[in-house]
């Protein structure tokens, strides 16, 4: 049995309005709304999603970068090595014979 509302105490109105009725979304299978119930406007949701991306491109962006620097600095240190070597190999001068 359903419960009564309280504006059900003597009288029935027309119509019958169930105050008291739940939705089972658990075997709901429709389709959602495009509007979100939020009020926004497609530009709204255009300039989120642009904000959302362009965060993650930076987070992508950072990872690239200090990937790219290990790999410069893993290739510059024998060139650096060498210069090393050959400015010392200079400042002792020529062998004697």
């Amino acid at each position: 049995m359903k419960p009564t509302g309280p504006s059900a105490a003597g009288k029935k109105r027309f119509p019958e309005t169930d105050y008291f009725f739940h939705s089972g979304f658990a075997q709901w299978r429709g389709h959602s709304s495009p509007y979100d119930g939020e009020g926004r406007s497609a530009f709204r949701a255009f300039y989120d999603l642009r904000n959302e991306f362009r965060i993650e491109a930076a987070r992508e962006l950072a990872k690239e970068m200090v990937a790219f620097a290990l790999i410069l600095l893993t290739s510059a240190w024998p060139v650096i090595y060498m210069v090393i070597t050959v400015v010392k190999l200079l400042r002792k001068g020529q062998p004697q014979l």
